[in-house]
């Protein structure tokens, strides 16, 4: 565990000095990734909000002193309306948050039970949607990393005081088909599909009408950006290493889609780490795919639309 403390530690300092330096301006930015022991110190802080991801069960039988569990379905439009996992109404946002005792004031820290990471990132996106961003981080390696450190868990849960949040809603961090559409192999847009490359290949389907990829986009599946034991975010280096790989450059916008718009916040939210300017594609592969008009490639290599 040393060896993966002392890792997360340089990581939350490397994002924490990049982000100081992308938003000078905003002296209120909180580190967007923190360790177990920034955690431990900052528990008692007032503005502190803690969130749980993942099975309530694991949730009951031991969570960080002060979380609150959030039912990760009540962040999406019902089943059956519209795609499988899509924002729903700023109003259905605002009160699900509030009632977490969320407000514009506070820290939000997400964290998964056991091995939740993409639909802990499909929150940081959601709430950074809300306008919230800079004021949520997620805990490096979740639950499991603040029980190897040997700290205190709580089966207590109480009712927070309702929150209030003014939301400033980010529809700029949002991209649909008629937008990436329309910038395929634009210069200074970098198109990543978070799938496994099976998926990625359209040599394996996921269900979807037609399989393969969106015409330009790089392939970097959301597995490689944690360590797959731990589930903490790989070194800075090696993340600036896959991305580079995957034809982001400086300087360049990230958008990124994979299923339906959980994996793809992996890579929303490393971009952002790594202080790139980022998209998600909220529909992705089910809403591009049915999308007969739309053009796709099958095969290792992107092509041309």
């Amino acid at each position: 565990m040393n060896k993966f403390f002392s890792a997360g530690l340089f990581l939350a300092l490397f994002f924490m000095g990049a982000h100081a330096r992308q938003n000078a301006a905003s002296a209120s930015r909180e580190p967007m990734l923190v360790t177990v022991g920034w955690l431990s110190e900052h528990l008692s802080d007032p503005s502190l909000v803690l969130l749980q991801i993942g099975d309530k069960s694991v949730y009951d039988k031991g969570h960080v002193p002060g979380a609150q569990y959030l039912n990760y379905a009540d962040i999406s439009t019902p089943r059956g309306q519209g795609l499988t996992l899509e924002l729903p109404p700023v109003e259905q946002l605002v009160s699900l948050f509030q009632n977490l005792g969320i407000s514009n004031s506070s820290h939000v820290i997400l964290y998964f039970g056991s091995d939740w990471v993409t639909p802990t990132t499909r929150i940081y996106w959601t709430l950074d949607y809300l306008g919230l961003g800079d004021r949520v981080s997620i805990l490096d390696g979740g639950l499991p990393a603040w029980r190897a450190a040997g700290k205190t868990v709580s089966t207590e849960t109480k009712q927070p005081a309702k929150g209030s949040i003014t939301p400033s809603p980010r529809k700029e961090i949002v991209a649909d088909a008629a937008w990436v559409s329309g910038h395929l192999n634009q210069p200074g847009v970098a198109i990543i599909d978070a799938r496994t490359k099976e998926f990625y290949t359209g040599s394996q389907s996921d269900g979807s009408p037609r399989s393969g990829h969106i015409p330009g986009a790089a392939n970097l599946s959301y597995l490689n950006v944690v360590d797959e034991k731990s589930n903490q975010f790989k070194s800075p280096d090696a993340l600036s290493a896959l991305f580079r790989a995957a034809g982001l450059k400086p300087g360049n916008l990230m958008v990124s889609y994979c299923h339906i718009g959980q994996r793809a916040t992996v890579l929303y939210f490393t971009a952002k780490m790594l202080g790139y300017d980022a998209k998600m594609y909220d529909g992705s592969w089910e809403d591009w795919s049915n999308r007969k008009d739309l053009p796709i490639v099958q095969g290792e290599t992107s092509g041309k639309p």
